[in-house]
């Protein structure tokens, strides 16, 4: 049985030293939590984020889209690929996602995109046994490569079979992770995944892995 959406809401995420904005989905009986993690120059109001967002919903996982940066942060542009930086907001985010009333007793899972994509393995590494699953949608993880040997959580990388640079990166990183991971390429996509039913595809591939690796 398809979930609807329970509770869509924008919060504030205040993490002591600035307050970022998020999108928080709650879904009927939700079966987890999807922390987003986004990539270079987008925000909490990605289009594709939001759309696989709203796909999960259905198959009953809630998420959370937040922007890593503030707005003044955004602006000085190494900000947004200071790995350190981002995935220390992650983890902060995190950690207070694991005290907000609603959400706090479900199993949180990590959505990275792009360069988001070395934000959250490096944020999993850090927070070990509390992130229960990863998925990497066209991700950079040669951007951690230096944590990649200490995933334990169970990691999917979705890259695009038209995406050649990436797709070599990635295969990298799964012979560098030492934990459960797949790599799924989805032939005829490239890096964004703009082609017509590819950006479904990877919302199923990511909705069976929450399916299969996140529990209590």
């Amino acid at each position: 049985m398809k979930s609807t959406v329970q509770t869509y809401k924008e919060i504030d995420i205040d993490i002591g030293e600035i307050c970022l904005k998020g999108n928080l989905r709650l879904a009927d009986h939700s079966k987890g939590i999807i922390l987003f993690s986004h990539g270079s120059g987008s925000s909490r109001l990605s289009i594709r984020n939001n759309y696989v967002a709203s796909l999960l919903i259905e198959e009953g996982f809630s998420s959370l889209l937040f922007d890593l940066l503030s707005a003044k942060e955004d602006m000085v542009y190494e900000n947004r690929f200071d790995i350190e930086l981002l995935t220390q907001r992650l983890v902060k985010v995190t950690k207070w996602v694991m005290k907000y009333e609603e959400i706090k007793k479900l199993p949180i899972g990590y959505f990275g995109a792009s360069t988001g994509a070395a934000s959250a393995l490096s944020a999993a590494a850090e927070m070990g046994k509390s992130i229960k699953a990863i998925v990497s949608r066209g991700g950079r993880p040669d951007l951690a490569m230096p944590i990649l040997k200490d995933i334990k959580t169970p990691t999917l990388l979705i890259v695009g079979g038209d995406d050649e640079v990436v797709i070599e990166l990635n295969k990298k990183a799964k012979d560098t992770i030492e934990g459960v991971c797949e790599l799924k390429i989805v032939e005829g996509a490239t890096h964004l995944f703009p082609e017509a039913g590819k950006l479904e595809i990877v919302a199923k591939l990511t909705a069976d892995w929450f399916d299969k690796y996140l529990k209590k």
